[in-house]
């Protein structure tokens, strides 16, 4: 009897959830175990943004530790790819440059905000063949990760809303001819979303 009065319980909670809810719990869990990529994101305030807020995106040229040698923009690259679907008004730098330069551009072009972010830590571990060929170390095999790290500045003021750190790695499921640049984008885009207060950052 109780477990059928059990069965019951399940059957209704599973009721309650839509398939994509469903989908999401799975991914999420598969994620946080380890199989699928997975990012760990940090804020510092939970300061929001209007929409109609003008961003301008840049990078740094601080090459990070770990082994990996990213391409020089691509920060600024995935930031702009997430960023641009949520807020119409996007501006990104061409190359990585020093923050003041940073600055003085997004005030030239009248944005809002700076968007400030740079790769802190990026670890390209051995995921094929080819990458096996060119190292040969089993200490090397595993998971990529990295870490970026983000500073959201007033361009008036030059006063710095928000800082945030993002933490990502690979998946068992996902590693094979991945790059720790691979695993970027959807925490960016996450970063975007909890801006405007959507989603759960």
């Amino acid at each position: 009897m109780r477990s059928l009065v059990l069965l019951l319980a399940v059957l209704a909670l599973g009721g309650c959830m839509t398939v994509s809810d469903m989908a999401e719990g799975t991914r999420y869990q598969m994620s946080d175990a380890g199989l699928l990529d997975h990012s760990d994101s940090r804020r510092v305030n939970n300061f929001r943004i209007q929409p109609d807020s003008f961003i301008y995106i840049a990078q740094g040229s601080f090459a990070p530790p770990g082994g990996s040698y990213p391409r020089p923009n691509v920060v600024a690259e995935e930031a702009f790819k997430g960023f641009v679907e949520y807020f119409p008004m996007v501006r990104r730098a061409r190359a990585p440059e020093g923050l003041d330069q940073a600055m003085g551009e997004a005030r030239d072009a009248g944005a809002h905000y700076l968007l400030y972010t740079r790769f802190a830590k990026a670890d390209d571990r051995i995921g094929n063949s080819d990458e096996w060929l060119d190292q040969e170390a089993a200490d090397r095999l595993g998971i990529d990760g990295g870490v970026i790290q983000i500073m959201l500045i007033e361009t008036s003021t030059q006063y710095l809303i928000d800082t945030a750190r993002i933490k990502s790695r690979g998946g068992l499921l996902t590693f094979h001819d991945s790059k720790p640049e691979d695993l970027i984008g959807p925490p960016l885009a996450q970063y975007a979303r909890s801006l405007l207060g959507v989603g759960d950052q």
